[in-house]
């Protein structure tokens, strides 16, 4: 673990190329327990699982070439399906975009940044029912970060990150920060 860049708090826990490797690494995990990439479909949680799931895309595209990153990978937002809405501050309705195929009887990677409680996955799973009926659901994410409250596991991960409740994990990137890393920091507000 190294400092993390001036200006921000925190541990760096990834770097830009550890990302990259954990991304490529998650690219073939899902490949090879897939048995190729026929009928996959990634939709990327907003913002940075959005960002990461067209990443993800892409160095699929490159290692499977029948594999069309830009025909088989999209958005889901799951703002109105969050079961914390009364507890969180108003936000800005993301959009869905999923790729013109649909996702009707397709293997769908949802991809996100962080795992934590579980609960946005579980908002991702209702938001999957009102567009379609796929054959299979399994869950990327760059980082699972443990306390899950809900029975929900990632499938291919990109670090496995333990930390207590009262330290965040901040994962930036290029495309939204300007930056690529993961760091780890106490939060805000608490006792260290």
């Amino acid at each position: 673990m190294t400092s993390p860049p001036p200006g921000t708090a925190g541990t760096t826990v990834l770097t830009s190329e550890d990302m990259h490797r954990a991304l490529r690494r998650i690219a073939h995990e899902i490949l090879e327990q897939c048995h190729g990439a026929e009928d996959l479909v990634l939709l990327g949680i907003p913002t940075r699982g959005a960002t990461l799931a067209k990443r993800l895309a892409e160095i699929l595209g490159e290692i499977e070439p029948a594999f069309n990153p830009e025909q088989r990978c999209g958005q889901l937002d799951v703002t109105l399906y969050r079961d914390d809405l009364r507890r969180l501050a108003p936000r800005t309705l993301g959009s869905t975009a999923l790729p013109k195929a649909g996702i009707d009887d397709a293997t769908v990677i949802l991809v996100d940044d962080v795992l934590y409680s579980g609960r946005t996955v579980r908002a991702a799973l209702d938001a999957l029912g009102d567009y379609g009926r796929p054959r299979t659901v399994r869950l990327a994410v760059l980082v699972d970060r443990g306390h899950r409250e809900l029975p929900i596991r990632a499938d291919h991960v990109g670090k496995n990150l333990p930390t207590s409740r009262t330290e965040r994990v901040t994962v930036r990137l290029q495309e939204v920060d300007g930056m690529d890393d993961v760091a780890i920091a106490p939060a805000e507000g608490s006792r260290q």
